[in-house]
């Protein structure tokens, strides 16, 4: 109903606007969207991420080791596509850690131009954070220290350089870091990485006629679906119950994933960790940066397709086809055995609610997006935008104001949603996050707690994550200072009240 209420608007817009001009323009707007239900062989069997190696150091922290480095990588039959990694032909291993251990992090660039890893979702000092302000030049190592202290959660690592980091990530510059409490967390979670326990990397590309990336546009919305870097994936299931730790890493898309036949899957898990209790959920919507972990019951010699259905994207009809709010598409074919390992029911209670006391607060702020800017002002590397104090609470009443798709992504910490519009938030929403979707006009209120790490000198990042945005400057900067503190003067940086 949804899509022949919206075709016949685009007539109607072609019929009232005239001429060759809005010709031009109902056709790009008749042929705007993909489908690809249905249609998808899956031919080929699911690539898994390796989990990086790691060793110990003399102070007793675990070290890991990441080369960025020019690659090529078969996404179908022919040439092998020009692409960068990490320690492979494409994406990067998993790196894998544990809630207060001490990590460090040798990345090394390979690769003709700098680069950053920026560890997204990662509560760790402003200096290690991996965004604009810590380039790797070629040739370069950078080795961020720290120590994890945070709930277990799916988190990703990718590069931030400034007004590039949709290029550098549609070339294949992302990985997922996995962090643990102990290493299955609440009994009766699937926990064995690769059999009942899989990561699924979301993207979209385009291929040209020789398998190059098209680089035309590498933040637009693309209709070529790739998962782990596979393209028509599937994967054997063994067990009654499979874990997938969701991430999109696309640099545009949004995708509402389901599964095709309808069946619910439980959510357990989003952004910053395990939600309170499993959640029944018939879908899950991901914007660019987000992550979810769902489990989903199998039987026996089956097929279940992973399917994304148009997101529900908040905007007008025209804007929100262009953004792929019509698109439907296949994602992963989900094999089950003929024969399942029995596996124990979901546990009903898994983390503790998340909850930021609110109870004083020292800065209720108001951020607008509206691209290229937030509050009216393009990213400046020299400008802080706002200074919140070590230890303190805050608010941020975050808006989309102009109507096009965004979202919201805080570096450092992880937030919690108090309401949406004045309500609470659904249960999707209801854990610990460090990025969300915003529809437009709606106004979400985040409750923020600073802790730990405050510096002068070095910026925390604030922006939009959809990758074109963030690099045409829809970002901005904050610095977290301890008392007395007064923000630094170094190379670049000045305070902006």
């Amino acid at each position: 109903m949804r899509r022949r209420t919206l075709l016949k608007a685009g007539a109607g817009l072609v019929a009232t606007a005239g001429g060759v001009a809005a010709g031009g323009l109902g056709l790009l707007y008749a042929t705007a969207d993909v489908q690809t239900a249905g249609r998808i062989p899956f031919t080929n069997r699911l690539a898994l991420p390796p989990l990086a190696r790691s060793g110990r150091d003399d102070r007793g922290r675990t070290v890991f080791d990441l080369h960025a480095r020019a690659a090529r990588h078969g996404f179908r039959s022919g040439v092998p596509t020009p692409t960068w990694s990490f320690d492979g032909s494409y994406l990067g291993p998993t790196l894998r850690a544990r809630r207060g251990e001490t990590v460090v992090v040798n990345v090394h660039n390979e690769l003709p131009e700098a680069t950053t890893v920026h560890w997204h979702g990662m509560h760790l000092p402003a200096a290690m954070d991996g965004g604009p302000h810590q380039p790797v030049p070629p040739g370069g190592t950078w080795s961020p220290s720290w120590r994890i202290d945070q709930p277990a959660a799916t988190l990703w690592y990718h590069p931030h350089p400034h007004q590039q980091t949709a290029r550098h990530v549609y070339r294949g510059l992302a990985g997922l870091f996995l962090v643990d409490e102990d290493l299955c967390g609440p009994s009766g979670l699937p926990c064995r990485y690769g059999v009942d326990d899989v990561p699924l990397i979301v993207q979209d590309l385009k291929l040209a006629g020789d398998n190059r990336l098209d680089e035309n546009n590498p933040g637009k919305v693309h209709g070529t679906v790739c998962v782990n870097g596979t393209l028509a994936p599937y994967l054997p299931v063994s067990t009654e119950r499979i874990r997938l730790r969701l991430l999109n890493a696309s640099g545009g898309r949004v995708y509402r994933l389901r599964l095709s036949d309808g069946r619910p899957f439980d959510l357990i898990g989003t952004d910053g960790g395990l939600l309170a209790a499993p959640y029944p959920a018939s879908s899950v919507q991901l914007s660019p940066g987000e992550r979810a972990e769902v489990v989903v019951t199998m039987r026996p010699g089956e097929r279940a397709v992973l399917r994304s259905d148009p997101p529900e994207l908040g905007g007008n009809f025209f804007s929100d086809r262009f953004a792929g709010g019509d698109d439907t598409l296949d994602v992963l074919e989900l094999r089950a055995a003929a024969t399942l390992e029995p596996s124990p029911p979901l546990p009903r209670e898994l983390a503790p609610p998340a909850r930021v006391d609110t109870s004083v607060v020292a800065a209720t702020r108001r951020f607008e997006l509206a691209l290229p800017r937030i509050n009216g002002q393009s990213m400046d590397m020299s400008r802080i935008d706002t200074v919140a104090r070590l230890g303190s609470t805050e608010i941020w009443k975050v808006v989309n104001i102009d109507g096009q798709p965004h979202n919201f992504h805080i570096h450092d910490v992880q937030f919690q949603v108090l309401t949406v519009d004045g309500a609470p938030p659904p249960p999707e929403l209801s854990g610990w996050k460090d990025t969300i979707y915003t529809p437009p006009k709606r106004v979400f209120r985040l409750a923020l707690r600073f802790t730990d790490y405050a510096d002068p000198h070095t910026p925390y990042m604030f922006h939009c994550h959809l990758l074109r945005h963030e690099d045409r400057g829809m970002m901005g900067q904050f610095l977290v200072l301890d008392t007395g503190q007064r923000p630094g003067t170094p190379s670049g940086h000045r305070h902006h009240n």
